[in-house]
């Protein structure tokens, strides 16, 4: 019997591939070729969130480009992986903004730094953006200070320009952060957003994904993402399955998104979103040293609820790999060899889509 990955003939990419896959009412039918998102751009060769990092992603073979979106005081969008910049921009080397930094609580977690919710964007352009894991992607801290952090529009024109040059549609699959936390702080994210995908061509009419750890912010965009973009999908992530799901944090009906794991969570899920995100390990768990257990049933699930997966992160380093696939050359050495591997055996359980810090590597994956 062919395995999935087998069973993939030809490549269809672009607009293509994107309306094969977007109606999804019942147990969707296997795809012809599962879609390859850039997880943060190429960030495992660039740093994260640059121009630097979609254009490799791009140049890679990226089905999809991700931002991840949070607002700026004057409420811009911009292209960090969180409000907390201090890890991945050079903001504690400008003593004018020294007395900004400070302590958050953001869906119940401290956190101390520099939040993109106490700079004007006029003041995040002042600054530079830098690698965030410096120990273990080394040879990316040699871009530190070469970008500076993006607006959402900006990402937009930029990946609307490479299709043109390049031919080819690709896609985009933005993630609104932390939305309860920025509505607490006056901010509408949501609103913004719908706002900037309205206001450019390339927005309305490319493949796009709006993804979210929330079911509050999937359920009131839920059909005003399609009214403007028709073939738009939302993606309703998943974190650990004790953590609880931000939004009914202190409600009357707490969840956890292991709750939303269940084959009927995963029923309430599909009536405001049409793909669930889950991590590696909650597809196939690892552990206390890393190894490989047996799979769960999540992706089947998912399928039969109607709904579609794309998992998160596949990582070329040795330290993210599961023991049985890691290498002698050292926790930060590149292992494409095993993350091959570890891509082609979820793609054999029915995996719809990926995102990788490496697209290049994805990419050979999705070959024979």
């Amino acid at each position: 019997m062919l395995t999935r990955r087998q069973a993939i003939t030809g490549t269809m990419t672009g607009m293509g591939l994107f309306l094969a896959r977007t109606t999804v009412h019942a147990a969707p039918a296997l795809a012809p070729v599962p879609l390859l998102m850039a997880h943060r751009g190429a960030s495992a060769l660039r740093p994260e969130h640059t121009l630097a990092a979609y254009a490799r992603a791009i140049m890679d073979g990226a089905d999809y480009i991700e931002p991840d979106l949070v607002p700026t005081r004057d409420g811009v969008l911009v292209a960090r992986h969180e409000s907390n910049i201090t890890a991945t921009t050079d903001v504690a080397a400008h003593p004018e903004f020294a007395s900004r930094r400070r302590t958050l609580n953001i869906d119940g977690t401290q956190e101390t730094g520099w939040f993109t919710t106490d700079f004007t964007l006029a003041e995040l352009k002042t600054l530079r953006a830098k690698e965030r894991l410096p120990t273990v992607r080394a040879h990316n801290t040699r871009y530190d200070g070469h970008f500076d952090i993006l607006t959402f529009e900006e990402v937009i024109d930029f990946v609307a320009a490479e299709a043109a040059a390049r031919g080819r549609v690709i896609g985009l699959i933005p993630e609104i952060k932390n939305s309860t936390h920025f509505h607490k702080l006056g901010h509408t994210p949501e609103d913004t957003f719908l706002r900037v995908i309205a206001a450019h061509e390339y927005t309305r009419t490319c493949p796009l994904e709006v993804q979210s750890f929330e079911t509050a912010n999937l359920r009131l965009l839920h059909g005003r993402v399609q009214a403007v973009n028709p073939q738009a999908r939302l993606m309703f992530l998943m974190g650990e399955r004790t953590q609880p799901v931000p939004d009914t944090l202190g409600s009357p009906d707490p969840l956890t998104f292991g709750d939303l794991m269940t084959a009927d969570g995963l029923k309430r899920v599909r009536d405001y979103a049409d793909v669930i995100g889950p991590s590696n390990t909650d597809i196939i768990p690892r552990d206390a040293a890393g190894a490989w257990l047996e799979p769960t049933t999540l992706i089947d699930d998912a399928h039969r609820a109607g709904l579609l997966v794309h998992s998160y992160t596949f990582r070329p380093e040795n330290r993210f790999l599961p023991a049985q696939l890691r290498d002698a050359s050292g926790d930060d050495a590149r292992n494409p060899k095993g993350s091959i591997a570890e891509i082609r055996r979820m793609l054999d359980m029915g995996l719809d889509g990926f995102f990788t810090d490496d697209p290049a590597i994805g990419r050979m994956a999705l070959r024979d």
